[in-house]
């Protein structure tokens, strides 16, 4: 079973109105369509050196604010 988080997201009234037309033209949700995006956004950011680098930094850096506090 594949597990699933709602969200809410407030997008401009241009742009929905566009991702509504986007969506009824290739025949599937608002949904299918938010969430296709995100895993094509996702998949070239994982290809991104420089930003999986950032990525890398900035939990490193997370990592150890927690370690301090759980001291």
């Amino acid at each position: 079973m594949i597990m699933t988080k709602q969200t809410t997201i407030r997008i401009p009234d241009e742009i929905a109105d566009q991702a509504e037309s986007v969506a009824r033209v290739k025949g599937v949700s608002i949904n299918t369509l938010i969430v296709d995006s995100l895993v094509h956004e996702i998949d070239k950011v994982r290809s991104d050196k420089q930003f999986v680098t950032k990525a890398k930094k900035l939990l490193e850096r997370d990592k150890e604010i927690i370690d301090r506090l759980a001291k």
